[in-house]
């Protein structure tokens, strides 16, 4: 895994957590293919403006597998395993095809949203070089979006869309429900930088 405070050993606890709020709120068992799935992830993490970060998640499946001989998981759990890790990612675009890669992507998804969300987003945009907002724009009303330069478009542009392409009811609400604390935030900033912010800007 890459050293960077987003993808770090705490991340991995939280999408862990997900994973079994999500799972009891569907009635499913969080199990150890999901506990494998949730912690193996992100094995190979590379950086969002890296070319070829949309492999990333089949580059983690592959080394996950390697590493799952110890635990006696059956070909079935292993094939599992690596198809949750693979479908995980956002950039990769890969459906879901059973419960635990719909779970371990929802809960992953889930910690780009709400108070965490916040605090990860700003970790991402300063790793990168990233202004926090477009001075004289910066809820975009005469301008495109910019997600490569400005962090607050990034929420525009993906995070606060997140909700709505979440694979469980259970995380679909939780997701909602951490997005209007980021809507608050949107509020506060707008009103301390002296700019509107736009009544749809950003779900």
């Amino acid at each position: 895994m890459a050293n960077d405070a987003a993808h770090d050993l705490a991340h991995l606890d939280r999408v862990w957590r997900n994973c079994q709020q999500i799972a009891e709120g569907e009635g499913v068992v969080a199990g150890s293919t999901l506990l494998a799935a949730a912690y193996f992830h992100d094995l190979v993490n590379l950086p969002k403006d890296d070319p070829n970060r949309v492999g990333a998640s089949t580059m983690s499946a592959d080394a996950a597998e390697g590493l799952l001989a110890p635990f006696s998981f059956s070909e079935e759990g292993i094939a599992t395993i690596r198809h949750a890790i693979e479908a995980h990612s956002y950039f990769a675009n890969i459906p879901a095809r059973n419960i635990e890669a719909k779970i371990l992507r929802d809960a992953d998804r889930l910690d780009a949203l709400g108070a965490i969300g916040i605090a990860r987003a700003f970790a991402v945009a300063g790793s990168l070089g990233r202004e926090l907002y477009n001075p004289t724009d910066p809820f975009p009303t005469i301008r495109a979006l910019d997600d490569l330069r400005f962090s607050i478009d990034h929420w525009a542009a993906k995070l606060l869309k997140l909700p709505r392409k979440m694979s469980t009811d259970t995380a679909r609400k939780l997701a909602t429900e951490r997005a209007a604390i980021m809507c608050r935030f949107l509020e506060n900033l707008a009103n301390e930088i002296g700019h509107k912010l736009n009544e749809n800007w950003g779900g």
